[in-house]
């Protein structure tokens, strides 16, 4: 710590300087934060909020494909199974297409192999016994101001009824709560796939997806696959994951995200050593006979290099924590008015944060460092 006002001045000797390469580090950190963190937080966050007892059995061939609605029974029929839901996806809108709403067809007896919902037995049983019931999320009840009682037309972009009309009128029943950690999904608009079935002009007697309960959580690779042998080599081939898995799936055919992140992060933190060694070998530069005059007293060459490298890290780390700690501070904020959740800032981006502005630090001492160690005391004292 002695040696801590030495480093300081030799910092604050250009101020200016200093400053302005302090921010750019700390604005770098602060992007770096929240873009690493956009991709960890979603990889925890799926990880975390879905049932790793849950898995999903779609269509090999395509999501869109479709299953039909017979495989329920012999899905059922896999040991370890516990409970056996689907949805069929509707496309639908109100009023405008930019009003997308996110509706699908559901059996309301199996409402919770859905989703970990709340809803009051009443509801429910409405829902049940009302053939075009339908149960929302609680952010479309505040962002349209319906509630039960209320009857609503949805379009859709996809499904047409038997009389050519796409207007499908629904009567809402229900308005469900999200239990406390589980995967924020408050934008649900649930009808009833019977009523749905019998109206729509095609597809009749196939879903889109079914989501599956099982009494295990550590049998789910076995399960699934007991589940695809069942539907091996026939006509609706199936693919059974996770919840979590599939999530991912999904997210990776957008394309490589986090292969993206990392590399728009490594040009960033290339871009800004340039930056930092720059200003380092300015500053060494300006104080060659200063550090002449050290080891003239007595400073060896280990103990001056321990002095560079300490000036760059304290630069470096400082601007780091701050950017970091500006990113995590915005972040749960970000993510909240995103509709997701407050996510915050995981901490393996904080820590791979800090690890690359100490490897930021040390590329940046090099030059400098090789400055130090080849000068001539002589020359340096002279000022050459």
């Amino acid at each position: 710590m002695k040696y801590l006002p030495l480093i300081w001045s030799g910092l604050w000797r250009k101020r200016v300087r200093t400053i302005l390469t302090l921010v750019s580090v700390t604005v770098a950190f602060t992007l770096y934060g929240i873009t690493d963190g956009v991709t960890a937080a979603f990889d925890h966050a799926i990880d975390r909020l879905t049932d790793a007892a849950e898995l999903r059995t779609m269509s090999r061939i395509n999501i869109a494909a479709g299953l039909p609605l017979a495989h329920r029974a012999r899905i059922e029929s896999v040991a370890g199974v516990r409970e056996v839901g689907f949805w069929n996806f509707f496309g639908g809108y109100f009023q405008d297409p930019k009003n997308g709403i996110n509706a699908s067809a559901i059996d309301a007896n199996h409402l919770h192999a859905m989703a970990e919902v709340t809803l009051a037995n009443d509801q429910l049983e409405a829902m049940k016994r009302t053939r075009t019931g339908a149960i929302i999320g609680p952010k479309l009840a505040k962002i349209y101001g319906w509630k039960v009682g209320d009857r609503v037309t949805l379009k859709s972009r996809v499904w047409t009824r038997k009389d050519g009309s796409i207007d499908w009128p629904f009567d809402i029943v229900g308005v469900y709560g999200l239990q406390e950690g589980a995967f924020p999904a408050d934008e649900n608009f649930w009808i009833n796939y019977d009523y749905f079935d019998e109206a729509r002009s095609l597809g009749n007697g196939t879903v889109t997806q079914y989501l599956i309960k099982v009494t295990d959580a550590t049998r789910t690779t076995e399960i699934s696959a007991a589940i695809d042998r069942l539907f091996a080599n026939s006509a609706d081939e199936t693919l059974t994951q996770t919840a979590a898995a599939q999530i991912h799936a999904q997210i990776d055919r957008v394309g490589n995200i986090d292969f993206i992140v990392h590399a728009i992060s490594s040009a960033v933190l290339f871009a800004l050593l340039f930056v930092t060694g720059n200003t380092m070998m300015q500053s060494i530069r300006e104080r060659i006979p200063e550090l002449a005059v050290l080891k003239t007293y007595g400073f060896g060459n280990f103990a001056v290099a321990a002095l560079v490298v300490a000036e760059s890290a304290l630069l470096c780390l400082s601007a780091a924590f701050l950017g970091l700690g500006i990113a995590a501070a915005v972040f749960p904020t970000a993510f909240d008015s995103m509709g997701i959740a407050p996510l915050p800032l995981e901490r393996s981006t904080i820590v791979s944060g800090m690890g690359f502005a100490l490897l930021l630090a040390t590329l940046s001492a090099l030059a400098p460092l090789w400055r130090v160690q080849s000068m001539k005391l002589v020359d340096a004292l002279a000022g050459r």
